[in-house]
């Protein structure tokens, strides 16, 4: 009886391995055959990239502005100098203000610096003399970089007028250092967290369509009709894009590191770690997705907008989360690519720091196995 039962679970075992195999052979022949899984697991994240690498950027520099130097004085041409010799600014110069006024009304330029009348005399009394910096209030964030860069260019001005004229310093000379990313460049962070939207975009919308697909070609009954469970057509399903969104993250991050420079400081043992661990959720959602539409119109729409519209937006990648209100940083809590975004810059930035990384894996394997439970109850056994 021993000997029967065994017999009869080896069996079980054997028909389930060959049941999966063939299950992952099925899906392999599937992706090699569809010119739309590459495109999506291929070109589409190389398109994103340049996009993030290219066209995105947070730096400013060559800002447009106008310089209005109201009396030209050896003081105020050296100050003006500073002002044209700094790589933040793209200057234009003029005697009065109101000659750029029209330009900052059009957006032609960012900002109006003027040098006023009585700076040179305000410098040899010893008054404190003022530059006044008129922005467009229009675009915050822009208008603050302005103000800033000036302030800077006119303190570091100062800084040599002393130092020439063997003026007292200050007592204290701020020198700042910058950890991790010493250039500020916004690409060495941008890039990092576009890897984590591009896997989020492949992993969901990719297996939202081929699973829906299946739904409406019919097939799907066809696969139920056989003695397939539920739990190994999921497996069978999600194997061969899993390893697709692997290859997919490794070009990603070839493409970061050769092309655009960014460097990796981290190990390859992290890296795959965290994108594994974050391809679960995203694949899971993308099942869930599918078996809940059964149909690929309404599966991508669906896929786009709780896949790529958080991780885009809500997940720091783009915008500061303590920034956001307190109702939107609760939601964020259940965005995957919140957890994965700060790993993969630490990752490339910062190296391996391993309590991070594995805080935001058990994360990101929970969220995957409710996915995964929430995707194997809606593919049950059954032609719904």
């Amino acid at each position: 009886m021993t000997d029967t039962a065994h017999g009869a679970a080896e069996a079980a075992h054997s028909g389930t391995v060959r049941r999966l195999a063939s299950l992952v052979r099925k899906e392999s022949l599937q992706i090699l055959r569809d010119p739309s899984s590459i495109l999506i697991a291929f070109v589409l994240p190389a398109v994103l990239l340049f996009l993030f690498g290219y066209g995105v950027s947070l730096d400013i520099q060559r800002t447009r502005v106008g310089l209005a130097v109201e009396v030209q004085t050896p003081l105020t041409q050296d100050l003006a100098a500073s002002f044209q010799a700094s790589r933040y600014f793209d200057v234009s110069t003029g005697r009065d203000r109101r000659a750029f006024e029209e330009d900052l009304v059009l957006g032609r330029i960012r900002g109006i610096i003027v040098i006023p009348a009585t700076f040179t005399s305000d410098f040899a009394a010893h008054t404190k003399p003022t530059v006044q910096v008129i922005v467009d209030g229009s675009e915050p964030n822009t208008a603050n970089f302005v103000q800033n860069y000036t302030q800077g260019v006119v303190a570091n001005w100062a800084a040599l007028r002393s130092a020439e004229t063997m003026a007292q310093q200050p007592a204290i000379i701020p020198e700042p250092r910058y950890w991790f990313n010493a250039e500020l460049e916004s690409r060495n962070f941008l890039v990092p967290g576009s890897i984590a939207i591009v896997m989020a975009l492949v992993g969901t919308l990719l297996t939202s369509l081929v699973v829906a697909r299946e739904w409406e070609r019919g097939t799907m009954e066809a696969i139920m009709a056989t003695p397939v469970t539920a739990a190994e057509l999921v497996a069978g399903k999600i194997l061969p894009y899993f390893v697709l969104g692997l290859v997919s993250m490794t070009l990603c991050v070839a493409v970061a590191v050769f092309l655009f420079g960014v460097p990796f400081r981290g190990s390859l043992l992290a890296l795959y770690a965290l994108s594994a661990s974050f391809l679960v959720p995203a694949l899971g959602q993308g099942l869930l997705i599918s078996a809940a539409t059964k149909n690929q119109f309404l599966a991508s729409q669906v896929a786009l907008l709780s896949a790529f519209m958080p991780a885009f937006l809500l997940s720091g990648f783009l915008f500061e989360i303590n920034s956001m209100p307190t109702v939107i940083q609760w939601i964020t809590i259940i965005v995957p690519a919140r957890y994965l975004i700060p790993s993969l810059q630490t990752v490339f930035l910062a190296g391996d720091i391993w309590p991070m990384f594995l805080e935001a894996i058990a994360v990101m394997l929970a969220m995957g196995a409710i996915m995964f439970l929430l995707a194997a109850r809606s593919t049950r056994k059954r032609i719904a």
